[in-house]
């Protein structure tokens, strides 16, 4: 729940900096000088494309979490004790040893959401946060195609 709040305030405070940039952006561009009007363009597109940025960030999120709860209605979600390390992470050694069963059952299945996504944990567990969101994102995707 702190998750969803910080990100409603932050979206918040981005859409407040993105209205103060469209206004001063605005107000360059009509002073009619070509430096003016660079700048004012530059701070009209910038915190656009980031605002583009966030809202596909947020997107991302609420699908992966869509599929989370889907999964674990379906008593889908990996049941594996994995060892912590001192600072409450999975170690990664015990991480990696699994690994394969789940890369597996995506070689078995590729077409299936469902083990894209445990691969997707997997590799989120093993601290390869790029895998991680490359596995999600084709999880999301492949569940997007199949409505089941």
């Amino acid at each position: 729940m702190r998750t969803r709040i910080a990100v409603v305030v932050m979206a918040a405070l981005l859409l407040l900096y993105l209205l103060f940039a469209l206004r001063y952006g605005i107000v360059l561009i009509r002073v009619g000088q070509p430096v003016a009007i660079g700048l004012g363009i530059g701070m009209i597109v910038l915190p656009l494309l980031a605002l583009g940025l966030v809202a596909a960030e947020i997107v991302f999120a609420v699908r992966a979490e869509g599929l989370a709860k889907r999964l674990e209605a379906e008593g889908g979600l990996p049941t594996e004790q994995l060892p912590l390390t001192a600072s409450g992470r999975v170690e990664r050694s015990a991480a990696d040893a699994l690994f394969p069963v789940y890369k597996a059952a995506v070689d078995a299945d590729p077409e299936n959401w469902r083990p894209w996504y445990r691969l997707a944990l997997a590799y989120d567990a093993a601290g390869d946060r790029r895998r991680a969101r490359w596995a999600t994102r084709t999880a999301i995707r492949l569940s997007r195609e199949r409505v089941e």
